[in-house]
């Protein structure tokens, strides 16, 4: 599949092991992996931030497979989790950064069109999280707001 605001192909992402048990060497209890998770979130950590943690740390390959539900979900159900998903949030702080550096220097075309095609991007997704009720109907990106959601 080819990327969509670039002429290169490749393979996005990487490719996890499609086991449907936890392998045996691991030996973590399920409510102090948990607890764990409460603790980072708590302390500000977003989703991607904990499951790396939980990797590197704590030897946990898969936390969908030792709890039995997603991470996201697990943090939905102990309110935990923030009211934008994750990645169009990093999409919007790209954005801002943009264009605040768009302000200052107006005859940068390439970061321009860079700037467009990341605007699109956000806006692709917010139309996927308004169909999952993720985000509210009526939102939509504008710069000014955007400056004043990611701070």
């Amino acid at each position: 599949m080819a990327r969509l605001h670039s002429k290169q192909h490749g393979k996005s992402g990487r490719k996890r092991a499609k086991s449907k048990e936890m392998p045996s060497w691991v030996n973590a209890n399920p409510d102090d992996i948990k607890e764990i998770v409460r603790k980072l979130a708590k302390q500000g950590m977003k989703s991607s931030e904990i499951g790396i943690i939980l990797r590197d740390q704590y030897a946990l390959p898969s936390f969908k497979l030792l709890i039995g539900k997603t991470m996201v979900k697990f943090l939905k159900e102990e309110n935990l989790y923030s009211k934008m998903p994750e990645d169009i949030l990093q999409l919007i702080r790209k954005a801002v950064r943009l264009y605040s550096h768009l302000k200052v220097n107006k005859k940068d075309i390439k970061n321009k069109v860079k700037y467009d095609h990341i605007v699109a991007k956000i806006n692709r997704l917010t139309k996927y999280y308004k169909r999952k009720d993720a985000i509210e109907k009526g939102w939509s990106y504008s710069p000014d707001t955007a400056a004043l959601l990611v701070r």
